[in-house]
């Protein structure tokens, strides 16, 4: 095994073989090591997210070294098929490349079992690996900037079954109405690790639909909330006059759903969001809304005490009393006053916490709403109405601390912004005048960027090392690098895996600053050491 850097808090641990990643994921899982995150197996490595003041990089590599790989998953597998209509748009040029007819392809593709590696990239999106090495066929070299949900895809020795409309680069050669992810269904993933999978052609159409009507049938339903927005109607709530750009809920994120391929999303800036909930009295786990650019325009329904953190922004109260709200304090709404968030100088996303909490139902634990994932609630319209919650009887008592070092926001055009970062796990892709010209140049941040990440243009980077990468954990802060040699800095809402080499990631510390950036900002990186954060220059690969 091969450990490398992927955060300050985080390691790829490299493995021979997806086999043997696996049983490594479940030795380590057994072991419970005290500040072990959620891991992320990849097609020959597994993510190591670590807590550092309860756990150390260099205790994790003895652990995995001293690990026994040689036990196998106890308990039957699930044995799962597939109907499909092999229809798709790449399957003649995938014959032409495996030499073969396409009839060939739909029958070596049907007589295969396939096993479930793991669950990645979006929510459902499993990697399955097949027992007939004739299919084994290249990414397309362009990849497209839509593939409908459904798509039943190859890419090298792999299978792989798109669950929703995304981008992506595999070789569609059919399609399937088998939901991949269903939030309707019990587990919602269709397919989970460890999994036999089978494709099948005969009845396609209708088979899809019995497997589909016999999942929902016997999955648990919740009572269906009597307002899209929570039982906000009768009582306490603000609502929505106007969205702005962007408005979503936001809270820390949900945890524990890896193995599905769902990230834990969550506020891009996490120091602001908790702020805006001290200020109201409320937990740190409470949802705030993130607001992007500002523009938000809410009026109260009964008397609210509100805080605005994050990226500053004028607040206006239109009521019985016209007013300045102050910024980064917890102040007074009365019944039908109206709130305005104009547009930020500095940064992008501004937080808004009420005293209660939000009453909105969750999803899968959460009110983050991931938009690379299409969970969580949808983002916010003019009409939405937003029920407030009662607050607790222990938390009325907001604090007014502020941030005791207020931080200076990215100005589109403005400074420089310096981000700290580390290097690994793939920096080796890159020689060493690569590295230094990344280093040495500003970074812009173009129209492009969202919550999935911030794409970046600058002078393109060349690899030193061709072909591909099999799929691997990635972490927030991430670093790809894509053949266009133009960075993507990952955010929350990144795919837990990727194909593309990642050079370095931003520190823990430094990512909420990532999350400001505007469109237009310039970036330049920082290596620091993964430990100290001191300046210092990274060895490919090393681990401190």
């Amino acid at each position: 095994m091969k450990v490398l850097t992927a955060r300050d808090d985080a390691v790829l641990i490299e493995c021979s073989s997806l086999d043997e990643t696996i049983a490594l994921f479940d030795a380590l899982t057994a072991l419970r090591i005290p500040g072990v995150g959620e891991m992320v197996p990849g097609a020959r490595t597994l993510l190591v997210p670590f807590r550092p003041a309860r756990v150390t990089a260099e205790e994790i590599e003895a652990a995995a070294a001293a690990a026994d790989l040689s036990g196998v998953r106890t308990g039957e597998p699930r044995r799962l098929e597939i109907p499909t209509r092999y229809d798709g748009e790449d399957l003649a040029e995938v014959a032409e490349l495996l030499g073969i007819s396409a009839d060939e392809v739909v029958r070596r593709h049907t007589s295969s079992t396939f096993t479930v590696g793991f669950v990645g990239f979006a929510p459902g999106f499993a990697y399955l690996t097949g027992d007939d090495p004739v299919l084994d066929v290249p990414r397309r070299s362009t990849p497209r900037t839509r593939i409908p949900a459904g798509s039943v895809a190859l890419a090298g020795t792999y299978s792989g079954v798109y669950p929703r409309e995304s981008p992506g680069g595999w070789q569609l050669i059919g399609t399937t109405e088998v939901p991949m992810w269903d939030l309707d269904r019990d587990p919602a993933a269709f397919m989970a690790p460890g999994d036999l999978v089978t494709f099948s052609v005969a009845a396609a159409t209708e088979r899809a639909r019995s497997t589909l009507s016999a999942a929902r049938a016997n999955a648990p339903r919740e009572a269906e909330p009597e307002h899209p927005r929570g039982n906000a109607d009768r009582g306490s709530a603000l609502e929505v006059v106007s969205p702005g750009l962007q408005t979503l809920f936001q809270d820390l994120g949900r945890d524990g759903y890896a193995g599905m391929g769902v990230s834990a999303s969550g506020a891009l800036d996490a120091p602001a969001h908790r702020q805006a909930n001290r200020l109201v009295g409320n937990t740190a786990a409470a949802p705030t809304l993130e607001v992007a650019y500002g523009g938000l325009l809410l009026r109260a329904r009964g008397p609210q005490v509100v805080a605005v953190t994050g990226a500053e922004v004028p607040l206006t109260v239109s009521g019985a009393v016209p007013r300045t709200a102050p910024f980064g304090a917890a102040f007074a709404l009365d019944d039908g006053d109206e709130l305005q968030l104009g547009s930020p100088a500095a940064g992008v996303r501004s937080y808004l916490a009420v005293r209660g909490g939000f009453d909105a139902p969750p999803v899968l634990e959460s009110l983050a709403t991931d938009l690379l994932a299409g969970l969580g609630p949808d983002a916010l319209q003019a009409g939405d109405v937003l029920g407030v919650l009662a607050p607790h009887a222990t938390l009325v008592a907001a604090s007014p601390v502020a941030d005791a070092q207020p931080r200076e926001l990215p100005r589109a055009g403005g400074d420089t912004v310096e981000l700290r970062i580390v290097l690994g796990p793939r920096d080796d892709w890159f020689s060493a005048e690569e590295i230094e010209r990344f280093t040495s140049q500003d970074w812009h941040v173009t129209p492009q960027s969202n919550r999935v990440g911030v794409r970046l243009d600058g002078d393109a980077l060349t690899r030193a090392k061709s072909g591909e990468l099999p799929s691997e954990g990635c972490v927030s802060g991430a670093i790809q690098m894509p053949p266009n040699g133009q960075p993507v800095l990952f955010l929350a809402d990144h795919p837990l895996t990727g194909g593309y080499p990642v050079l370095g990631a931003v520190i823990t510390d430094d990512l909420p600053l990532a999350g400001q950036l505007p469109v237009g900002a310039a970036v330049r990186f920082r290596i620091v050491a993964p430990r100290t954060h001191t300046p210092r220059t990274q060895t490919p690969g090393e681990l401190r």
